[in-house]
């Protein structure tokens, strides 16, 4: 079928319809080809609200008059069944075209033939459409900063949670992800961590953290140039939000001393950081690849006089002078909860009377021989012949001199070590909730005496500014 297109001029301000969708780009930071393949889909919008189908529907926009057309393809018939898709022979000779039955017409067809409705549609679409484009823009270009450090004005405070202005994008720091005690007012500048990006139905949400980890080592690495330039390493941080934080740090060149590159001259780096985080107490740690020198630093100003060690449970038994216990355990058991996620090992504190204490409780609690399941008189009384009078003794005994025994080969040797092992375990076990219990009354009693030890610490940690922590 033969198709004739006609193109009559069709009355519209273009430059003023380019100028505004270039200002609408421009203000919400979008491609001009996206804004205008916008408009041209609302507009198809707009005809199908009227007409139900908008297949033989076409909208051009001038690109550079910006004057926006639309054609609809229609046929001639002699009775309508399709209106908006199909004209009579008389309704195009009205408009004068010379036509004849089954011809196809490419029309102009004129913006008053839809309603308001129709074309109030086509700008809700249009600005719902911007409004995708901003929100994927902002999660696109957010995604890609989590555990980036941003600085924000408040804008309001809801329920508790600030409500973060970012520049074009707005964000949220939820109640549990602020300092303690920390206030905000409309209009205050504020510093956090991103920590998640969502898209939501509502728009982009992005999550901020004062409370996070992470933040510590953000500010470090933005007061310490060193840490920036990967001279000085970050190993591990361990934070209670505005109480007390632990930082250990390790320089790759024997030439700079870690911590104080992190302090700076007469404090000023690290103050820096404890004043941004509300008078947060941060201990500076040197770290070391010596678990037991590790945990030995991380719990300074504490002097340290043994550590018992169990290597398959990662745990450590501290030893502390008596006086030193509530200073080595803190608040609450803070400083001994903070070196414990500093070092990835699990601390109990004991002073030197307690571990004494515990082992000699322990020593008075040794099962005797006798007592070893399935142990016969003939054997015990070989045992005691041999010399062998305790569990312990059996266990530690080389493997010669327990064969020598009468009665006692390698096989019956083998047997009556592993009881005399599973003995010593379930010992260990006590021992263990002993000391448990020990180091839970200790955090009782550093409660009381905090506020007396802490008057010999370093004067920056009693001005709650900050506790650099040395060997």
């Amino acid at each position: 079928m033969a198709r004739v297109t006609t193109k009559k001029t069709v009355g519209s301000s273009g430059a003023d319809i380019l100028e505004a969708l270039t200002q609408i780009a421009r203000d919400k930071s979008l491609e001009m080809n996206y804004v205008l393949e916008t408009v041209e889909q609302g507009l198809l919008t707009a005809a199908r609200r009227k007409y139900g189908d908008a297949e033989n529907f076409r909208v051009e926009i001038d690109r550079k008059t910006g004057q926006i057309t639309m054609y609809a393809v229609v046929r001639i018939v002699e009775e309508i069944d399709e209106p908006g898709a199909e004209v009579t022979t008389e309704m195009a000779e009205a408009w004068g075209y010379k036509t004849t039955l089954g011809q196809e017409l490419e029309v102009i067809v004129p913006w008053d033939e839809f309603g308001r409705t129709a074309i109030a549609a086509a700008k809700q679409l249009l600005i719902q459409k911007v409004r995708e484009a901003e929100r994927e823009k902002v999660v696109a270009e957010y995604a890609d900063r989590v555990g980036e450090l941003v600085t924000g004005s408040v804008q309001q405070i809801d329920k508790g949670n600030i409500i973060v202005h970012l520049g074009r994008a707005e964000a949220i720091v939820p109640l549990k992800e602020q300092i303690p005690r920390e206030k905000y007012r409309q209009g205050d500048r504020i510093r956090a961590l991103i920590t998640e990006v969502q898209a939501n139905v509502k728009g982009p949400q992005i999550v901020l953290s004062r409370a996070h980890p992470d933040l510590l080592r953000r500010l470090f690495e933005l007061e310490v140039p060193e840490i920036f330039e990967r001279i000085i390493e970050i190993k591990a941080t361990a934070r209670e939000p505005g109480e007390r934080s632990k930082i250990a740090v390790m320089s790759v060149d024997d030439r700079i001393d870690p911590v104080g590159a992190c302090v700076g001259v007469k404090g000023a780096r690290v103050q820096a950081i404890v004043r941004e985080l509300s008078n947060e107490r941060i201990d500076i740690v040197p770290w070391s690849s010596d678990p037991q020198l590790f945990v030995t630093r991380s719990l300074a100003p504490a002097r340290v006089v043994g550590i018992d060690m169990n290597i398959a449970e990662k745990a450590m038994t501290v030893i502390v002078e008596d006086d030193k216990l509530s200073l080595a355990i803190g608040r609450n058991g803070q400083n001994a909860r903070l070196a414990s996620k500093l070092t990835g090992w699990r601390i109990n504190i004991l002073s030197e009377s307690d571990h004494l204490a515990v082992h000699e409780e322990i020593e008075q609690t040794a099962i005797p021989l006798e007592e070893l399941p399935g142990l016969s008189e003939k054997q015990l009384a070989n045992l005691r012949a041999g010399g062998i009078e305790t569990i312990q003794a059996l266990t530690t005994i080389d493997d010669e001199k327990l064969m020598a025994v009468d009665g006692v080969g390698e096989k019956t040797a083998g047997k009556l070590r592993l009881v005399a092992v599973e003995f010593l375990e379930e010992l260990e076990k006590l021992e263990s909730e002993l000391e448990s219990e020990a180091f839970d009354e200790g955090v009782d009693e550093a409660e009381e005496d905090t506020q007396e030890e802490e008057v010999g610490e370093p004067e920056l940690a009693q001005k709650g500014r900050a506790e650099v922590t040395e060997e």
